[in-house]
């Protein structure tokens, strides 16, 4: 039930017909799962826990690096050297006190990675490699839980959001090779606002899905110029040759608590 600090806490989002008292309540009986906490995470992981998502599971191996600083807001110069899952859930709870964080430091992948998975009701693909993207979407794609997926190199971004029954396909159907893209921030660079840009809308898709809004982006990839402040849409479609969405083997139910 929504005591009378959630209703002064979240009273702005509570004002929205989409939200309301039963949407906030959907929310706290969430659980967000973000794999990696970098520029992307950073902003979703904020907003997320502003909105009041009743768990976020928070998954990052990675150590705080100064030149991480730039666009991963979420960190602070004196974090320098510590477990970004641990300052995330640090910071975090200085924000909302009410969410219940998880630190998740060790690699997602194998059984770890689908055992998260399958505790989440929505999954937000915020890392850094194409390899643990396709691990991430195998994972949803077993266990049915709905993916957003964001990704950001120079002043270029791109979204896109899949959930069952994978009408549009997934990510292997998008980008089939397993091979590192040879454009990366590390190599290419990227400015701290777009990725701002990118995390915050997979934020906001993921309280669309759990507040049941209507969702005309699922199956659609959302490509931003951050030059030119432009976007194009491209609608997915299923690949024939795709083995990971062809069926799904595992069924996790419900797929939402509400």
């Amino acid at each position: 039930m929504l005591n009378n600090q959630d209703f002064l806490r979240y009273s702005r989002q509570l004002l929205l017909n989409e939200i309301g008292d039963i949407g906030q309540k959907n929310l706290q009986s969430a659980t967000v799962l973000l794999c990696g906490l970098g520029g992307l995470g950073s902003p979703a992981a904020l907003y997320l826990a502003a909105a009041g998502v009743g768990t976020l599971l928070l998954a990052d191996d990675d150590r705080l690096h100064l030149t991480n600083l730039q666009r991963q807001i979420l960190y602070k110069t004196n974090d320098i050297g510590q477990m970004k899952s641990e300052i995330a859930k640090r910071h975090l709870s200085t924000l909302n006190p009410n969410v219940r964080y998880v630190a998740l430091s060790n690699r997602l992948k194998g059984d770890y990675l689908n055992q998260k998975v399958c505790d989440a009701d929505v999954v937000l693909d915020c890392s850094d490699n194409i390899v643990t993207r396709h691990n991430i979407n195998a994972a949803c794609i077993q266990y049915n839980t709905p993916l957003i997926s964001a990704s950001a190199v120079g002043f270029c971004g791109q979204l896109f959001f899949i959930e069952p029954p994978w009408k549009y396909g997934c990510y292997a159907c998008l980008f089939p090779s397993v091979n590192e893209i040879a454009l990366n921030c590390r190599n290419s660079g990227i400015l701290g606002p777009l990725v701002g840009i990118m995390g915050s809308l997979q934020a906001l898709e993921a309280i669309k899905i759990i507040c049941k809004i209507s969702m005309p982006s699922s199956g659609k990839l959302r490509l931003f110029d951050g030059i030119s402040l432009q976007w194009r849409t491209l609608t997915l479609s299923r690949s024939h040759n795709c083995t990971i969405c062809a069926k799904s083997t595992k069924q996790k139910e419900p797929a939402l608590p509400f």
